[in-house]
């Protein structure tokens, strides 16, 4: 009966206990399930070859309205649970609000933890948690190419709604394209931050990352974070360098952080003086509150991350948390008007607070 499969996650606590005693292999997963198909289907099946128990668990509206959007989900919590829990392949199915499944692994502590994909397993943020209790990482590799979202895609199109058009904004003709999902972000100063601070940086040969840097931006992708960078360049506005000046280093970041596969989702910076009194310039938000709208992003849940009074400034005022980079040319953060949140040594150490943070997330 599909009534029996259906439990909370404290039943199922139990239940997993017993199981274990029974020398049963417990497998997990987790997703939205939204409009389930064929894709859902055989990474399921698959699943249940390689364990004796599958336990599923079902994000709750809430959680997916969250990081998705308001127009999602398309089929309601009570809904997908009961369609998850009505195939031959699913021993149980709960449902769960948080956005991580830290929670749901320390409490079931299944022998098998399931995720579909053809990334490295070192990109799991929950690997470390399942092999401290004797558990193991399972990846299924997607073979049936579809999904949720290419669904309504097709849909949107089929209906005559297709959200791309062409478009003239400023003097320019380009598709306008619906924002992607919302999602929280890593704010990123760049100099001082990523790269050594050298005052008015101008030639490409002069940028030099700073250690861990790669590492902690590297992380924070495979945590799911935007990665933006909101940086302060004066020094185009007293004419010290040039727009172009400033994109050529640029280019030679790209460079260096493409080795890692790391990807900035967007630079933002504003060439102006401070006694211009320009409100993209940081302390002020007018350039994080346009990554909010034109990425789609959490602020609630996003980091701000600089060496700078300015920078912690800045995040507060847009609402997100803050921490201080300590590095060489670190100001005294006990004289800060606005004090920040976390202080650490470099991007890997923000890196690793803010993952130790997302683990302990109820």
């Amino acid at each position: 009966m599909i009534s029996g499969k259906t439990k909370s996650r404290a039943e199922l606590a139990q239940l997993c206990e017993k199981f274990r005693q029974a020398g049963k292999t417990i497998g997990f997963t987790s997703g939205a399930f939204d409009l389930l198909h064929a894709g859902h289907v055989d990474y399921l099946e698959k699943a249940r070859t390689m364990c004796d128990i599958l336990i599923v668990a079902i994000n709750s509206d809430k959680s997916i309205q969250k990081y998705k959007g308001s127009n999602r989900p398309i089929i309601g919590e009570a809904h997908r649970m009961k369609i998850v829990a009505a195939l031959e392949s699913v021993d149980f199915v709960f449902l769960f609000s948080e956005r991580r499944n830290a929670t749901n692994i320390e409490q079931l502590k299944p022998n098998i933890y399931f995720k579909a994909g053809d990334y490295d397993t070192s990109q799991l943020t929950s690997k470390e948690l399942v092999e401290k209790y004797g558990g193991e990482v399972k990846l299924i590799p997607l073979i049936e190419r579809i999904s949720t979202t290419s669904i309504l895609n097709r849909l949107s199109s089929v209906s005559g709604q297709e959200e791309k058009f062409i478009e003239e904004q400023d003097k320019t003709v380009h598709l306008k394209t619906s924002p992607p999902k919302m999602a929280p972000a890593i704010f990123l100063d760049r100099d001082g931050t990523i790269n050594k601070e050298i005052g008015y940086i101008s030639d490409p040969d002069d940028f030099e990352l700073l250690p861990n840097a790669l590492a902690g931006m590297k992380k924070f992708s495979d945590m799911g974070y935007r990665l933006v960078i909101i940086t302060n360049q004066a020094g185009i506005g007293l004419g010290y360098f040039s727009k172009e000046d400033f994109y050529r280093v640029n280019k030679k970041m790209f460079t260096e952080v493409s080795k890692e596969g790391i990807l900035f989702d967007k630079i933002y910076f504003c060439p102006h003086s401070k006694s211009e009194n320009c409100p993209c310039r940081k302390p002020k938000t007018a350039l994080i509150e346009r990554a909010r709208q034109e990425l789609n992003i959490d602020l609630k849940n996003s980091y701000f991350i600089g060496d700078s009074p300015w920078d912690i400034e800045a995040g507060k005022n847009a609402g997100t948390r803050t921490i201080l980079v300590a590095n060489a040319s670190l100001f005294d953060a006990e004289k800060f008007a606005v004090k920040p949140d976390f202080i650490v040594k470099d991007l890997l150490d923000a890196a690793d607070l803010i993952l130790k943070k997302e683990r302990s997330k109820d």
